[in-house]
């Protein structure tokens, strides 16, 4: 039986995405394939071995569901990512497509100079390393004083395959919520499903958080979470632990 379908039928219903459609055109290029191979799971940079402050809050029983769960990683994004980790990104970003190294340099040690405890330090600097070895290899030059931020060689990776920055934000974020969303798995613990679901809800806290950060002038970044620091901390000293500190 014949049928008449709409050959535009995959866009048909969906809105779109402030700052992403510009990105996605000229998909012919390999940027979506690279941006893909930066976020995957399989990245080498040992994310999954952090908790950042996780492991720590579910010892204390601060988290012992997927709603408490859902609300701790919706603060993070809305009150840390948006304020610090981000703009930053989308800032280094721009520094290394302009190949401006000054400006590079300097936001990457912003970025690190924010970071709260030596636990939240170390994990973002441990990360930095594993992926700069991994762009070196990929004859990627990564003009930074060691220790660098992950953060900034994510973003110097997406400037040099020519990824678009707010493409390079969501990638940064998902990578950010699956390894959180997979350390709740096993700490809360979470069934498969309920991670989905997870990563499904806080969509939304991530487009909005985005948005926000392109926007943000250079004197409004920096935002603290007391509550995920003194988590940070105490890990540190945690007797029992499946996480890296």
């Amino acid at each position: 039986m014949a049928t008449d379908m709409p050959t535009d039928q995959s866009t048909q219903g969906q809105a779109a995405v402030p700052g992403v459609v510009d990105g996605l055109t000229g998909l012919a290029n390999t940027g979506l394939l690279r941006l893909l191979q930066l976020t995957s799971a399989n990245l080498p940079v040992g994310g999954f071995s952090f908790s950042q402050g996780l492991e720590t809050a579910c010892e204390k029983g601060w988290i012992t569901n997927k709603s408490e769960t859902n609300e701790w990683l919706t603060l993070q994004v809305e009150h840390s990512l948006t304020y610090l980790d981000l703009p930053i990104l989308l800032r280094a970003h721009k520094a290394a497509t302009e190949r401006d190294l000054k400006r590079l340099q300097y936001w990457d040690d912003y970025l690190l100079a924010c970071r709260e405890t030596r636990e939240l330090y170390l994990a973002d600097t441990a990360m930095g390393q594993a992926l700069r070895r991994l762009l070196t290899s990929l004859e990627i030059d990564c003009p930074l004083n060691n220790p660098c931020s992950f953060v900034t060689l994510f973003a110097i990776a997406a400037a040099h395959w020519r990824i678009h920055s707010s493409l390079c934000a969501y990638g940064f974020c998902w990578s950010w919520l699956e390894n959180q969303v997979m350390a709740a798995t096993k700490l809360v613990p979470l069934g498969q499903t309920q991670a989905q679901q997870l990563l499904g809800q806080l969509n939304g806290s991530i487009t909005g958080g985005i948005a926000i950060a392109e926007s943000l002038p250079d004197e409004a970044l920096g935002a603290s979470l007391p509550g995920l620091s003194i988590a940070s901390c105490w890990h540190e000293h945690q007797y029992s632990r499946l996480f890296r500190s």
